[in-house]
C-alpha cells in the first residue's frame, strides 16, 4: 500500500528534478535570447515546480503528523499533488508552445486551438477545492 508521506516526499524529488531540468530549458533560452529572457511559461514552469517541490514537502510533514488513516492521507496528499502536476504541465505546454503570455486570458489558447472559458473555470475551481480541501484534511488531522 501507498504511505501518504513518502508519496509526498517522491512527489517532492519529481518536482524538485522537474525544476532543475525546466532550469536548464530556461538557461538555454536565456543565452540564445538578444534580451536574455525566456518565454514567459517557460519562467513560470521552473519557478513553480521548484515551489510545488517544496509544498509537497510541506504536505509530507503533514501526513506524518496526521492522526487520520493512511488512506484518507494519502488522497489528501494525491489531491493537491495532482493539481501541482496538471499546473505545471499546462506551463511546460504553453512554454513549448509560446502561444501566450497569459493562460487565462480571453480567449484561453492552447497552440492555435482555443479552450471553452466553462473548462478553464471547471478545471480551476477543482484545483481550488483539491489543493485547499487537501491541505484542510492533513491540517485537521493534526489537530486529532
Amino acid at each position: 500500500m501507498v504511505n501518504a508521506a513518502h508519496l509526498a516526499l517522491l512527489s517532492a524529488g519529481a518536482f524538485l528534478l522537474f525544476g532543475m531540468l525546466t532550469g536548464c530549458w530556461k538557461y538555454k533560452h536565456i543565452m540564445q535570447s538578444p534580451t536574455a529572457t525566456a518565454p514567459q511559461y517557460v519562467d513560470i514552469c521552473h519557478r513553480a515546480s521548484l515551489m510545488y517541490a517544496f509544498a509537497c514537502v510541506v504536505l509530507q510533514q503533514l501526513a506524518l503528523s496526521s492522526a487520520w488513516s493512511n488512506t484518507v492521507n494519502v488522497i489528501a496528499v494525491a489531491f493537491p499533488v495532482l493539481f501541482f502536476a496538471t499546473a505545471v504541465l499546462s506551463y511546460a505546454i504553453h512554454g513549448w508552445l509560446n502561444d501566450t503570455d497569459n493562460q487565462l486570458a480571453r480567449p484561453h489558447q492552447l497552440g492555435e486551438a482555443e479552450i471553452p472559458a466553462h473548462a478553464i473555470k471547471g478545471y480551476m475551481v477543482l484545483l481550488i477545492a483539491a489543493e485547499i480541501g487537501g491541505v484542510l484534511v492533513l491540517i485537521a488531522g493534526c489537530l486529532q
